[in-house]
């Protein structure tokens, strides 16, 4: 999936993109890594970056971009906000997940129940994140599988 007109190589690494002034419903993305055969990627880097709550982009600096590292197991999280659309996009959050071979995979996780969904030209139903809520906002399953 394409990686869009914002991609900033060279996030900082941190587990929280909730600043202190952040406004939004705060959504918490967690899931595996995992190779084709489903076997856990201990080490891989995902990447993400997306809009803030009102649909813009922080093109000047870090906001709502960071990475975090898989465990051991392949587990990842990330603690974020459900980001904003803008003119042709619906709700989404890209990814690039960095295996420590050097593969990668550029991908985009949507948001169920989202009526903008149908049109955009981009989304895809097999990359919904599947959702729940928590006692401080939403938790968002996403597995990224990357081929080996």
């Amino acid at each position: 999936m394409t990686e869009g007109p914002y991609y900033k190589a060279n996030p900082p690494q941190k587990n929280s993109l909730v600043e202190a002034n952040t406004t939004g419903t705060r959504v918490v993305m967690t899931g595996y890594v995992l190779t084709a055969d489903c076997k856990p990627v201990a080490n891989a880097k995902v990447d993400v970056w997306q809009a803030d709550e009102k649909g813009s982009y922080d093109n000047s600096g870090y906001k709502y971009r960071g990475y975090v590292m898989t465990d051991a197991n392949g587990k990842y999280s990330i603690e974020t906000v459900i980001p904003g659309e803008y003119p042709g996009r619906t709700e989404h959050i890209h990814v690039k997940v960095w295996l420590p071979s050097g593969k990668v995979l550029t991908t985009q996780v949507f948001f169920p129940g989202q009526s903008s969904n149908a049109s955009d030209g981009i989304y895809t139903p097999n990359m919904l994140a599947t959702m729940s809520d928590t006692a401080t906002g939403k938790q968002a399953l996403m597995n990224f599988v990357v081929k080996n």
